[in-house]
């Protein structure tokens, strides 16, 4: 208790006695306490076991698909005229010659230049436009009807056509324009600029340009073809281009072709997150320093549940694939084995050898029948039941530590709880003690006091 003071002048004992009798009965408390330390410690280092044997079959997913192993890519000779993208699903491989003779273009038309964007009034009237939908109007009233204004009410009439106020230096005294332009490319979508119907303006509005929609025109291997937009996605099969630049008379090459990159670096992915999860346990069976330093094994060096999952991690590697309609049976057939130090090695260069003499090979060894065979099937049943929340030894390992620290918890609880009420009793103690050694002491100096002043008149 905070409130009484134990000052031992009387008594003699330190004025800390009960702080050092408190502190020995914590000596049991704190060793609970290391105890607990100890077991969060195993209890985040199986975490982050767990979460490494989580992320090996992370980049593995895609290869499943239908065309996982034949992932393939769109090279262009000239990004800047044409570039795409490719969809490994429906794509054929092949070489093609393409050149964008004429990119397509929205309709659009640029008004007359104005001192201003927000103060010259156009007036009131309409502004039609012919589309392919028919004829389209807009009302322009008075209320707003300045260059910004009259953008705005176009923009909200959702006749198809978009407004912009532009400024343009060319013209130093009416930089301020209107741009009006369609939404689509190409020649369907062509939309005539009529002459301004406003009246009462303070200056009159007009379109000074007009630009007319057009098709995109290219040739494909020779052949000239229009299309509406600069997005085409059936010239070739399974890609879409974006043709982002003309260039007349200029050949550009286009292959699809393989991306054995991208596969192989799943793959390397695969094999780089197995060797964390296998490196984490190899780490915990090397000694190491600790907080006394003196050296040990890791908190899960020679445990039992780490011994299984390397076992596990292990006999999936080893283990031969049947079953597969497959030439390649094991991992090593694809440049994937154990180093000397017991972690994988992955040489890109062999798999992606095989990949390309044999794709199919390669696609069934890792897909097999998507449930009880193949490598890829096997690999996140095994994996799987480690982690199953259920059975898994991951999860029974998590739960039993956790057990532990949960009655670490309460036995640290009752402990705090018995010694606060120890602390009580004691100083209450101590402080009767204090109050009746003083009044002692006192009665000792009196008397003391009246036998010296009974010995004085006989001297």
């Amino acid at each position: 208790m905070a409130g009484i003071r134990i000052t031992g002048m009387a008594s003699g004992l330190p004025p800390n006695i009960v702080d050092q009798l408190v502190e020995a009965e914590r000596i049991p408390l704190k060793q609970i306490e290391g105890k607990k330390v100890k077991q969060e410690d195993s209890l985040k280092l199986v975490t982050d076991l767990e979460t490494k044997v989580g992320d090996i079959t992370k980049n593995l997913g895609e290869l499943t698909n239908t065309k996982g192993f034949t992932d393939t890519q769109l090279i262009s000779g000239d990004p800047n005229i044409i570039d795409g993208a490719v969809d490994s699903a429906a794509s054929v491989n092949g070489e093609y010659s393409l050149e964008v003779m004429q990119l397509a273009q929205k309709p659009g038309a640029i008004s007359n230049g104005f001192p201003d964007k927000d103060k010259t009034q156009m007036g009131v009237g309409y502004i039609k436009f012919n589309t392919p939908d028919g004829q389209k109007e807009v009302y322009i009233n008075g209320k707003n009807s300045t260059l910004t204004g009259v953008a705005a009410q176009i923009n909200a009439s959702n006749i198809g056509m978009r407004a912009t106020v532009i400024e343009d230096n060319k013209d130093k005294e009416n930089p301020y324009r209107m741009v009006v332009s369609g939404l689509k490319t190409g020649d369907g979508n062509a939309v005539e600029f009529p002459t301004i119907y406003l009246l009462d303006g303070d200056q009159d509005m007009y379109f000074d340009k007009a630009r007319e929609a057009q098709n995109a025109k290219l040739k494909l291997d020779g052949f000239e073809i229009e299309t509406p937009s600069n997005v085409v996605n059936d010239l070739i099969p399974g890609v879409t281009l974006n043709l982002k630049k003309a260039s007349p008379g200029q050949e550009i090459r286009l292959t699809v072709k393989e991306n054995m990159e991208a596969v192989s670096g799943k793959i390397k992915a695969f094999v780089d997150a197995y060797n964390g999860a296998l490196g984490f346990i190899q780490n915990q069976s090397k000694l190491q320093k600790g907080a006394n330093g003196k050296e040990a094994l890791g908190p899960l060096g020679g445990d039992s549940m780490s011994r299984q999952v390397e076992n596990t991690l292990r006999r999936i590697i080893l283990a031969p694939q049947m079953g597969v309609g497959s030439r390649i049976q094991n991992l090593n057939q694809l440049g994937i084995e154990f180093n000397r130090n017991g972690t994988l090695n992955f040489t890109q260069e062999k798999f992606n050898k095989t990949l390309s003499a044999a794709p199919q090979d390669v696609s069934n060894f890792f897909r097999g029948d998507g449930l009880a065979t193949g490598f890829i099937p096997t690999l996140k049943r095994e994996l799987g039941n480690l982690q199953n929340p259920a059975f898994g030894v991951l999860a029974n390992r998590k739960k039993g530590i956790q057990e532990k620290i949960n009655r670490f918890n309460t036995q640290i609880d009752q402990k705090e709880r018995q010694l606060e009420k120890k602390e009580d009793s004691l100083r209450k103690k101590f402080a009767d003690l204090e109050q009746k050694m003083s009044k002692i002491n006192q009665q000792g100096a009196a008397v003391a006091s009246m036998a010296a002043g009974a010995k004085a008149p006989g001297q």
